[in-house]
């Protein structure tokens, strides 16, 4: 039964944000989990160039565009456009772990002398070990009240509007305007508070990365005392959007029985991570095969896409766009092609998770090598990777042949630039003897059909 929200002081959020389309929505949509149901958000935007702006729009927020960003000054221009007795400050990157962050929060303020209140900050599975350290350090277990410590943190922190007045934040500093502000706020004879059980998750921390060695040393006993840290997949199961992208040239192969776009169809539908099933295709009867297996096809691609110096990029950017007109915003983009038919069950997934809890921009299905490498170009022929005679079982170097149609997971922020590859690349090894195999003639279609009738969809 939920509490009776009637007499509640109204809080107004503060949501400070700029390109965090990455993470916007976890955000709102934990707050829109809150037991404490009285409140409105502020999203103060330095004018983000993604779909920051476009996702928080669903959650109803009151936007405050700003232009030069000063940490200081945008918590004061959104606190200016709120009405709210009670202001609580949370990051565009953090995360509520739970529905009574936002009541555990501000109950601190009941007392007239604490005049602001810092929650918990908690780590990432891919946090920087040195971070995962010092957050761990900072943000420990116990609540305290802080009388001489002027320590305070706008990443996840209350105050009451009263006291704001009397003490608005910095607005020329350039950062910590938080521990300014605690320093003004105790020097008056007021208090802080810390409360732990008000936490968020925050994927990076509170200083730069130092000894890393040393850092993944304290972590590894400290993961040990309190357990592995978050678990972004399960953070993340329910609140994210993520779309399969099955891009056909023409007409599908289809022989004996056997069509390759649906069973990667059939395939894609066994998949508990996708969302959404989209066919881009410049053929009617390739679209509607797709429907039919279940597939959506909300356009028809321009048959100008099709020609042979086009490359898959411009393809993929193209129908990221049209499917963002109609469908909405995408998490993630599964990219797979009909022609690798030869997947294991529960790859796509996998490739989702690892996305998700390394923190990833792109994650690639590959086949290890540990086999020389040729490469036969302009300049004549010369190795790359393993260049020893070791033996494949002992060498430590791996070649990937990447398998870009067998499963690419990306971010959509990456498509929309134009590109498929953004600086943190995990690779998917795969282990079907098969995965390498592509099908792109019926020749090749026919010399496989054994092989397809006894292969499993899932």
């Amino acid at each position: 039964m939920s509490p009776d929200m009637s007499h509640a002081p109204l809080v107004s959020i503060i949501v400070r944000t700029r390109n965090e389309e990455r993470w916007i929505g976890l955000c709102l949509e934990a707050i829109a989990k809150q037991t404490y149901t009285r409140h409105e958000i502020i999203l103060v935007d330095n004018r983000s160039t993604d779909r920051t702006v476009a996702r928080a729009r669903r959650y109803g927020v009151t936007l405050v565009e700003i232009d030069d960003f000063l940490p200081g000054k945008a918590i004061n221009d959104g606190i200016r456009a709120s009405r709210g007795e009670i202001i609580a400050i949370i990051s565009g990157h953090c995360i509520p772990v739970d529905p009574h962050w936002l009541a555990n929060l501000v109950a601190r303020l009941d007392d007239p002398e604490i005049a602001g209140v810092y929650g918990r900050q908690e780590p990432l599975s891919f946090t920087p070990a040195a971070d995962k350290r010092d957050l761990a350090i900072t943000f420990g277990l116990d609540p305290r009240i802080q009388v001489k410590d002027s320590f305070f943190h706008n990443a996840n922190s209350a105050l009451r509007r009263d006291i704001w007045q009397r003490f608005p934040f910095d607005e020329q500093v350039s950062n910590i305007e938080d521990r300014v502000w605690g320093v003004e706020v105790i020097r008056a004879g007021l208090k802080i508070a810390y409360e732990p059980t008000a936490s968020v998750y925050h994927y990076h921390g509170i200083h730069q990365d130092r000894d890393i060695s040393r850092a993944q040393q304290i972590v590894q006993i400290m993961e040990g005392l309190h357990g592995p840290h978050a678990d972004m997949t399960k953070i993340a199961e329910g609140a994210i959007r993520v779309a399969a992208i099955v891009p056909v040239r023409g007409n599908s192969l289809q022989h004996d029985g056997v069509s390759l776009l649906g069973s990667t169809i059939d395939y894609l539908t066994s998949c508990t991570s996708l969302t959404d099933i989209i066919v881009s295709t410049d053929c009617a009867d390739t679209a509607d095969l797709a429907r039919r297996h279940g597939a959506s096809v909300p356009f028809i691609r321009p048959a100008a896409l099709s020609e042979k110096y086009v490359d898959i990029v411009q393809v993929l950017t193209y129908s990221l766009t049209e499917m963002e007109k109609t469908l909405g915003i995408f998490d993630l983009v599964v990219v797979v092609e009909e022609t690798h038919p030869f997947r294991d069950p529960g790859m796509i997934d996998d490739m989702v998770s690892l996305a998700l809890d390394k923190g990833f921009d792109t994650v690639l299905a590959a086949k290890p090598e540990s086999r020389p490498v040729w490469l036969d170009g302009e300049h004549g022929v010369r190795q790359v990777g393993k260049r020893d005679f070791v033996p494949r079982a002992l060498s430590e170097e791996r070649a990937h042949l990447g398998l870009m149609g067998l499963g690419c997971v990306v971010r959509p922020a990456l498509l929309r630039a134009g590109t498929l590859f953004g600086e943190h690349i995990g690779l998917h090894s795969v282990r079907h003897p098969l995965a390498s195999v592509e099908i792109r003639t019926e020749e090749a279609l026919q010399r496989c059909l054994p092989l397809l009738k006894h292969e499993p969809v899932a």
